[in-house]
């Protein structure tokens, strides 16, 4: 599998993106579930959406909406649709959610099957897209609201990362974002605990292929 993972958005690596999205047929699934909040605004949800949705087709992808809520149980169901796609972007949003949205999905044991058998896959993400892939969630505590559970099948929050990535993921690092204080914070606790870490401003990008 390939990854474009972003800070927040698409970054400014999006020449080298085109070139992952062209060497594939095209066709990715946009996944909006980190924006699932108890108190979402319906509207803004789609602003967002809509927007995210545009900057990838602009780069010359096919770009359907993913929405995790429609395979809960239907791990099988989403195994085979994944199967018809080139790829996903995840959106940012709360990790949190995010994470519960991928356990109650299967997405999260689809894409560890992927990530290992299949080689032109992209997952293209930011923000909270990629923070799951970590090995623990445990550092995102300090930015993202962890008593929000929107899911009823959910009745404990989910701990552990997906574990694609072997570090923990900090973005909005000493960036123009309202989170990148609590980042700071978050980068302290992966120092004092003695977790590997990365930190990437706003614009910065980390591929791989």
């Amino acid at each position: 599998m390939k990854y474009y993972l972003s800070s927040y958005k698409l970054g400014n690596e999006t020449n080298i993106l085109k070139e992952l999205i062209d060497n594939t047929s095209k066709k990715f699934g946009y996944i909006p579930n980190a924006l699932d909040f108890t108190s979402s605004d319906p509207v803004r949800k789609k602003l967002h959406t809509d927007k995210d949705m545009e900057d990838l087709k602009s780069l010359g992808a096919e770009v359907e909406l993913l929405d995790l809520k429609n395979f809960f149980g239907k791990e099988l169901d989403l195994s085979l649709k994944l199967e018809k796609l080139s790829g996903v972007y995840v959106s940012g949003g709360n990790s949190f959610i995010l994470r519960q949205s991928m356990y109650l999905s299967g997405f999260d044991k689809i894409i560890s099957e992927i990530s290992k058998n299949k080689t032109d896959f992209v997952y293209i993400a930011y923000s909270a897209g990629v923070c799951v892939l970590t090995p623990s969630m445990k550092p995102y505590e300090i930015t993202d609201d962890t008593i929000d559970m929107p899911y009823p099948e959910i009745k404990e929050q989910i701990w552990e990362g997906i574990g694609i990535l072997n570090f923990t993921f900090e973005p909005h690092y000493k960036s123009n974002h309202p989170e990148s204080e609590s980042i700071d914070k978050g980068i302290q606790y992966c120092i004092d605990n003695k977790i590997l870490f990365k930190a990437y401003r706003d614009g910065e990008v980390l591929i791989i292929k």
